[in-house]
Order: C-alpha cells, then structure tokens, then sequence
C-alpha cells in the first residue's frame, strides 16, 4: 500500500488527520503545516518531545515588546493575574476548537499594542481585530481582566490592578506562546500546552487563586 499524501513511498503509519495511512517523510514535512494533527496524535506527541525550544536570536524581539521589563518580582505580584489571563485563553481555545497558536499569538499581539497605548497616553485605541476568532478571544480577555478588577474590589475595597500590569502580563504570554508554538502554520502545542494547564470546568477567579503554576517561556 502506498502513501495516502505522496502516493509513491510505502505507507507506515496511521495519520488521523487524513483517516489513512501514510509514510514518515510525509508525517514529518506536512505535520501542522498542510496536515491539523490532532493533540492525541502519538507522533505529533513524540516530535514534541524531541523538539528543542526556539532559539532567541530567531525571535522578534520588537513583536515580543522586550523593552517591557518582566523580572521575577513582576511575575510573583502578579501571578494570579497572569494565571486569570492564561485561563481566559485556554477557555478561549477549548470554545473554538479551530483555535491554533497563531491565533492565540496574533490576538495577544493586538491586545498589547492596545494597551500599550492606553499606558503611554491614556487613549482607549484597540488595534485593528477583522477576524471573527480574534474577536471573540479578545473579548474573553477583557471579560477576565473586569472579573479580576471587580473580585479586587469586592475583596478589599478598592482595585490595585493597573493597565500597565495588564500591558506587562500580556507582553508575559506573548513570550510564552512564540516560544511555545512551533511556528508552523497549523501548530497548536502553545493551545494543548495552555489546555493542559486548566482542567474544563474551573472558574476564572479559582484558577486565579491558585499558586505556583506560572511555568516560564
């Protein structure tokens, strides 16, 4: 039997993505690039473990707003913030489940572009969002950070959080997800990597509340 893709080289393995069998070469040039391999997909899984992380100096670092400082003390004071914002996106990407990194990444690029404006100058400007996807992951992100605002009221009275620690925790999950994803154009290990994170059902808040379970880019 030959390849379902390629058609010329023997076929070797199951591909769920095209429901046939098909040959390593094919598996290893057209994963998440022409192929949605599904996150249970035993070969995808292995290529993961063997894939080492994106190195630096092939990252830009302009798009990732690397001037916003992001030290350790930032990241502690606003854990549950960044956890609150995490949660948001993995619920975001459990909805849709057309979601892939890229969307993920160009919704979050938006989003610190907008509040990066806000902080410099006080404006409410939102970056251009045309796709519909976008959209909705955006709202959900806004949502969240009114959630966080209003639970910091009710529980102390006044609310601490600034849009510049948005801006920076934003910038934060920026990071994280281009060097997460594997910058093919159908991957999702930055949404499988955030799915994992947050089991279905748990609040927004609870997850917030929880402890230690930022890990970094």
């Amino acid at each position: 039997m030959s390849c379902a893709i390629c058609e010329k080289r023997k076929e070797k393995r199951f591909c769920p993505a095209v429901h046939g069998r098909i040959c390593p070469q094919c598996c290893g040039e057209q994963r998440e690039v022409t192929l949605d391999c599904p996150s249970e997909c035993v070969y995808l899984q292995q290529a993961r473990q063997h894939e080492k992380p994106r190195p630096a100096a092939e990252l830009d670092k302009e798009g990732l707003f690397s001037h916003l400082p992001l030290g350790d003390a930032f990241l502690y004071e606003q854990e549950q913030l960044i956890l609150g914002l995490s949660y948001s996106l993995a619920k975001s990407a459990r909805a849709g489940h057309s979601i892939r990194d890229a969307d993920l990444i160009a919704t979050l690029t938006a989003l610190v572009k907008s509040y990066q404006t806000l902080t410099n100058s006080g404006l409410h400007y939102d970056a251009p969002i045309t796709n519909l996807a976008h959209q909705a992951i955006a709202t959900d992100i806004r949502q969240m950070v009114e959630e966080y605002r209003q639970a910091e009221q009710k529980h102390t009275g006044y609310t601490r959080l600034k849009d510049s620690d948005v801006l920076r925790a934003l910038a934060f999950l920026l990071a994280m997800g281009v060097r997460r994803t594997s910058g093919r154009p159908r991957s999702r290990a930055f949404v499988d990597f955030l799915l994992a994170q947050f089991p279905e059902r748990e609040s927004t808040i609870a997850a917030a509340g929880e402890a230690s379970r930022i890990i970094m880019p």
